[in-house]
């Protein structure tokens, strides 16, 4: 079979088209960065982005080929100091993601899973705390 470029062009053309048209569901869609580091600037686009494929959306974690542990109620969270070295250095199954955040995005995505998935933890945690870390 030969396909004709008159024929896969115009196609090709709306595909396109549909693919960069804006759209509220995508806009919604977790993507991943353009670069090796992290865009996100806030904790929820942190979690939403990075964390909750392993973590889950309600931060219960998952079990299956491996264990994910869940964020919520976790008491290990109430020392703000795990989830930065967690964050940064990496834990069992879990990798570092201290060279793809800056410590602002350390700071901010413990910070969200500190005060969400049902933990109360508002002793918020500083980017100076993330650099700490990395020392």
């Amino acid at each position: 079979m030969i396909l004709r470029a008159s024929k896969i062009l115009p196609a090709l053309a709306l595909a396109l088209a549909g693919a960069l048209a804006p759209s509220a569901a995508r806009a919604q869609t977790p993507v991943l960065s353009p670069t090796p580091r992290f865009a996100e600037k806030t904790g929820a686009e942190m979690y939403a982005n990075v964390c909750q494929a392993c973590h889950m959306s309600d931060g219960k974690g998952a079990a299956g080929a491996a264990v994910f542990p869940s964020l919520a109620g976790n008491v290990r969270l109430a020392a703000g100091g795990y989830g930065v070295s967690v964050v940064v250095s990496g834990l069992r199954g879990m990798p570092a993601f201290g060279g793809m955040m800056s410590d602002e995005q350390v700071a901010a995505v413990v910070n969200y899973v500190r005060a969400n998935f049902g933990n109360k933890y508002t002793d918020a945690l500083t980017p100076e705390d993330a650099a700490n870390a990395r020392r």
